[in-house]
């Protein structure tokens, strides 16, 4: 996200009028939370769709403790 910041450099002023001022953009930086969530391997649609409704979106998914099993690792920005 950029931030549109109105920067108070002036110099010379040129004859008969005003100069423009210079328009300084400055980045936001994005912060997330996480979540880690057991996936059941008949059940994974559901599971990430009912996450997904809640704003998480889906980073990866990696085996979990079982073969019958998968975990999902989510994020969702921070609401400032």
């Amino acid at each position: 996200m950029l931030i549109r910041r109105g920067a108070g450099v002036r110099g010379p002023e040129p004859a008969g009028g005003s100069r423009p001022v210079p328009v300084v953009y400055r980045s936001v930086m994005q912060k997330w939370e996480y979540a880690t969530v057991p996936l059941l391997v008949h059940a994974t649609k559901q599971i990430l769709d009912n996450w997904g409704q809640d704003g998480w979106e889906l980073v990866a998914v990696v085996p979990g403790p079982s073969a019958e099993q998968l975990v999902a690792y989510l994020k969702r920005p921070l609401e400032s």
